[in-house]
């Protein structure tokens, strides 16, 4: 993006103005929802970034409802693609950017002439040049109608402008939510009103479900109605996409189960027809109750200029003065984006549906939330949400909590009701403790953390049938680690280090939590924990990497891919991306990549590319695991690279555009991270109050925070032309740190930076000037060697009573210094034995030496297809990755090899090896299993 400038002369009488007056440096913002631009997202960023799943419709801030349109494609959350040039509905629920299809429930079609032979199969063209959206409100022409939208917190509301005709139509089709559903209702009360439920689940095709229940009344009698697919559940999957979701609880009211209906209008003498509905996820009476709580009285611009102010409440909390047009329609479109969700859960009453399948109720004045995309939202957007609303950020953190007394384990990824157990790690301790870091006290903190330690080191049945919170814990509290023998929470791949990471974090993030609350015992125990990452961190290569079950890293090269979406070991991502997610100490892991200098080098070459995808040693900006990344530069001494890095990201990856960001955007992670990119600070590391820093992108951002907090930020001249810090004054003091720990009172905190077009390599850099790790003392690594042993060859065929010589390869050849390794054959079966059954061997770094194995079998050993395993360990105490020598035990004949694959895989999958799980559905740079 490039910025006008002024003239030499003006240029420097405006930068003495501002150096003067900062707070004249751009007018007030004082209709930020005017920069929002809803389309952003709602297109495709390219190979690697795929569709980003946002949605242009209406909704209020973190709201039960989103009314909006979806294409014929479709795409995952979002369910709006702006490729395309046809509308199927207009549906009441929506996740931005989550990745795997979830909601566009109940999805609404106005028509015009004869009802279509496949109702539900029906669409509308419309054309770009007919829509508009804001925050609160969308609108298109559909074929021949004129569609508006907006929305209350638990309503939406449409205008209807029809052509004069006897058949206008309004198609409900209940039975197409997004990804599949099952026992749709549909019926007609009197002539004005119409209610119904669905139910549905299956995100990311987990065992989740949910039932949403709608009612709906009109501003006039519909002259006929109707259904289609009704009856039974056979005849509805003949028509609509049905299939079978394990209900909770449901009634089956009126025509009974049902693809959807149809209501037709006579607009011949007024051709505006007014409709408002609304969901509840209690019952179709706790719908209607919802309709009357939020009645708008048909009042469609009332309604939506309440929805535009309730937005510009929100957004009106950043100012963010100066920078380009297209600067701040970006930043306030990410600042939109980041308040979408959690969802709304609770009725107008307080009462929702529980984890437990009962029906609770929060207290007057509160309200439960849903919709978590813990793994994506943790280390960003909760801290944003919590700053800018304490008190709604606390009904979040309650809302985790309800859902782990009701369940028996702190959710994950839930939708509505129900728990998905989607990606890795344990992110709701982070959450909690990162609500709690920003200002969010309005919780019960000391219940939090006995949650958060039950979900870390308690036992119980599964929720809901099935979750459990730490589902690799057994192998983490034994040994430290995840073994990297199997795949969880929808990874592709076997992803124990990846757990490990995000164990650790998350014991990290209870630390802090009681330590806040004074539970000083636990935050010691969880602090040493938290430095389990160290278990995992390859000192021979420097790079975090996955050990198995004997504590071996694997051999060779520590990048090697293997062709999967992400490197084994890792969800959704690889060794050279996941190393640098160790936010809690920073400072051991530099010193362990061999110092400032080394880590340094390692940056420069992982940002050689900026949003490389799962399977490449670079930075991958869209995916949350890297969103710290370009931040660790302050952290090795060169700051100046944060600022270049960080700004590079935001104006190459973000921007007004439907594809303008560099990934899903996973219910406001990625938007967050801009937002608090533009303003040059950012939340590094869960449940500190800790901001690192980069540079501003505006002249003047002013933060009110809640609890009675402000932040001011100034930085004259900033923009793509000054991209560099040249000073910085934190509350009128010079300051050479680059962080600072946000005041847990009331007040203002000042950051005023000189920014320049030249880097300064003397601001920031000392040894207290980078951001502080925490830790429980030294931490140590695992002894590790780059040496490893094979057979060569890796199959052989015995006859009882013969023998046959194998080769022990112990090849040092990665290694940069002299190894000596012991290893040890063995058998499952005792009638194979072994000359020698163990042996040592020096090998000189780079070189390789091999050691004769003659393997026998005596007269009567039994027949069969074996694993002959040999074990090695360096003299340092590294544990080498285990070889196997494939025998065929058997008289002499013809040789099987396909017959002696499949019945060894055969055993290795009964001992409970690795397997690999379906990869999620979704865009091609962003799929999850």
């Amino acid at each position: 993006m490039s910025r006008r400038r002024l003239g030499l002369a003006a240029g420097l009488v405006l930068a003495m103005l501002l150096t003067a007056t900062p707070a004249l440096a751009a007018p007030l913002v004082a209709d930020p929802a005017a920069l929002v631009d809803p389309f952003v997202g709602t297109g495709s960023g390219g190979a690697v970034v795929g569709d980003v799943d946002t949605f242009p419709g209406a909704s209020t801030p973190f709201g039960m409802t989103q009314f909006s349109p979806d294409t014929t494609s479709r795409p995952a959350g979002g369910g709006y693609s702006s490729a395309d040039n046809q509308i199927t509905g207009l549906s009441l629920t929506h996740l931005s950017g989550a990745g795997c299809a979830v909601a566009g429930d109940i999805p609404f079609l106005p028509l015009v002439g004869a009802i279509p032979s496949s109702p539900d199969g029906a669409s509308a063209p419309f054309s770009h040049a007919t829509e508009q959206a804001s925050p609160g409100s969308y609108a298109v022409t559909l074929g021949q109608v004129r569609t508006e939208l907006t929305a209350t917190d638990r309503t939406g509301l449409a205008r209807l402008t029809y052509p004069r005709t006897a058949q206008a139509q309004l198609l409900v089709k209940v039975a197409n939510s997004q990804n599949g559903s099952a026992n749709a209702t549909f019926h007609t009360i009197g002539d004005r009103q119409i209610a119904g439920s669905v139910s549905s689940g299956h995100f990311c095709g987990q065992p989740n479900s949910y039932t949403v229940y709608f009612a709906a009344k009109f501003d006039r009698a519909f002259t006929s109605s109707g259904t289609w697919g009704g009856g039974t559940a056979d005849a509805v999957s003949a028509h609509a996409r049905q299939v079978p979701v394990p209900k909770q609880s449901h009634t089956t009211q009126g025509s009974g189960v049902v693809a959807g209906g149809y209501l037709t209008f006579d607009t011949t003498a007024v051709p505006v027809i007014g409709m408002q509905v609304a969901i509840s996820y209690v019952s179709e009476d706790g719908a209607r109750a919802n309709l009357r709580a939020e009645d708008a009285g048909f009042a469609f611009d009332r309604t939506a200029k309440a929805a535009r102010g309730a937005w510009n409440d929100q957004l009106g909390k950043i100012q963010a003065r100066g920078g380009t047009p297209a600067e701040q329609r970006t930043f306030y479109t990410a600042l939109y984006h980041s308040l979408l969700h959690p969802s709304l859960f609770s009725d107008a009453d307080g009462r929702y549906p529980g984890f437990d399948g009962k029906l609770h109720a929060v207290p007057r004045g509160h309200a439960q939330y849903t919709d978590f995309s813990g793994w994506d939202v943790y280390r960003s957007q909760i801290p944003l949400i919590a700053l800018l609303d304490p008190m709604q950020a606390s009904d979040m953190a309650t809302s985790l909590l309800n859902a782990g007394d009701q369940m028996g384990w702190l959710p994950k990824w839930p939708v509505a009701n129900g728990e998905s157990g989607v990606m890795n790690g344990d992110p709701a301790d982070a959450i909690l403790a990162g609500a709690w870091a920003f200002g969010a006290h309005g919780f019960d903190a000391r219940h939090a953390v006995d949650e958060m330690v039950h979900g870390a080191k308690g036992s119980g049945a599964p929720g809901q049938g099935w979750y459990m919170e730490r589902p690799s814990n057994a192998g983490y509290l034994a040994k430290g680690y995840v073994p990297n023998m199997q795949a969880d929470s929808i990874s592709p791949v076997p992803n124990g280090a990846s757990e490990t990471l995000e164990y650790a974090l998350g014991d990290f993030a209870v630390s802090r939590l009681a330590g806040a609350v004074g539970r000083d015992d636990i935050a010691g125990a969880f602090t040493k924990s938290s430095q389990n990452w160290a278990n995992l961190f390859d000192a021979a290569t420097g790079y975090i990497r996955p050990r198995d079950g004997d504590g071996a890293f694997p051999p060779g090269d520590p990048l090697a891919m293997g062709g999967g979406f992400g490197q084994t070991g890792f969800q959704e991502g690889n060794a050279a991306q996941y190393t640098w997610m160790v936010p809690q100490n920073l400072a051991a892991l530099i010193a362990g990549m061999g110092g400032r200098d080394a880590a340094r080098a390692r940056l420069d070459q992982f940002f050689g590319q900026l949003n490389a995808g799962p399977n490449q040693p670079n930075e991958w900006a869209g995916n949350e695991p890297n969103l710290d990344t370009p931040w660790v530069y302050d952290s090795v001494g060169a700051p100046w690279q944060t600022q270049t890095t960080v700004r590079a990201i935001m104006a190459q990856l973000y921007g007004p555009t439907p594809g303008g960001e560099p990934g899903n955007d996973d219910l406001g992670a990625l938007s967050s991270w801009y937002v608090w990119a533009a303003m040059g600070i950012y939340p590094q590391t869960p449940g500190v109050p800790m901001l690192v820093l980069g540079t501003p992108l505006f002249d003047h951002v002013t933060v009110t925070a809640g609890n009675g907090r402000r932040i001011e930020i100034t930085a004259p001249g900033a923009g793509d032309g000054n991209p560099y810090v040249r000073s910085l004054r934190v509350d009128g003091r010079p300051s050479t740190h680059t962080w600072l720990m946000l005041a847990d009172h009331p007040g203002t905190t000042r950051l005023d930076f000189t920014v320049g077009a030249q880097p300064n390599r003397g601001w920031g850099t000392g040894a207290t000037d980078a951001p502080p790790s925490f830790g429980s003392g030294p931490v140590t690594f695992p002894p590790t060697t780059r040496a490893q042993v094979r057979t060569d060859p890796a199959q052989i065929r015995l006859a009882p009573g013969t023998n046959a010589t194998v080769n022990v390869l112990v090849d040092n050849s990665l290694g940069s210094q002299p190894a000596t390794v012991t290893w040890t054959a063995s058998s499952p079966n005792s009638g194979i034995t072994f000359g020698p059954p163990t042996g040592t061997a020096t090998v000189a770094a780079g070189a390789s030496t091999s050691t004769p194995l003659t393997v026998s079998a005596s007269p009567q050993a039994t027949a069969g297809f074996y694993a002959v395993t040999i074990a090695a360990k360096a003299s340092n105490g590294a544990v080498i990755a285990k070889s196997q020598i494939l025998v065929t035990l058997a008289s002499p004949g013809p040789d099987h090899p396909h017959r002696l694959r499949v019945e060894l895989l055969r055993q290795h999958r009964h001992a409970g090896g690795p397997r690999q799980r379906h990869r999620r559905p979704g865009d091609p740079g962003r799929q999850r299993p």
